[in-house]
């Protein structure tokens, strides 16, 4: 029987990138790319929040499973990517799993620094009750820990 610990490394598949994004400006809509540029003093390239070399919040992600959550707790049936601020959306990899954990996406080695929680705006961005959908859904925030380049179809895989 394996302990605790060791559970925690263990994932049935990877994940794979369905959708990138970044803010060129504070407040400017998400643009979609089919690949972006991680770097661990700046952040994504292009996006207006970089966070630092040492930023907690360089990157954020989302779980393509929870859009179709949140989805559903709106009563819609689909939520647009852009609309919930967050960088990128994987599928098929339980995110908050790698919370505190190393992963790579592409040739990018990221590192999950905490929860992404929902802000105001997705109650004008989602609609009403939009606030409210993504509580719990929300996924994480991460740091870059190695360059590298992160595309659509990359896998995300923990690296112990």
């Amino acid at each position: 029987m394996q302990d605790l610990q060791e559970l925690f490394g263990i994932f049935p598949k990877p994940g794979k990138v369905v959708w990138i994004g970044i803010r060129p400006g504070r407040r400017a809509e998400l643009q979609a790319l089919e690949q972006v540029e991680a770097r661990k003093s700046a952040g994504l390239a292009g996006d207006h929040y970089r966070g630092g070399a040492k930023g907690k919040r360089q990157v954020t992600l989302i779980q393509d499973e929870h859009l179709t959550a949140v989805a559903g707790l709106l009563g819609v049936a689909a939520i647009d990517p852009g609309q919930t601020r967050r960088n990128i959306v994987v599928r098929g990899i339980n995110l908050l799993a790698l919370h505190n954990c190393r992963f790579r996406i592409g040739t990018a080695l990221l590192e999950g620094t905490g929860y992404c929680q929902p802000c105001s705006r997705m109650e004008s961005n989602l609609g009403p009750g939009g606030y409210n959908a993504m509580r719990g859904h929300g996924g994480i925030t991460a740091r870059i820990l190695e360059d590298g380049i992160i595309g659509l179809g990359d896998t995300v895989v923990f690296v112990p």
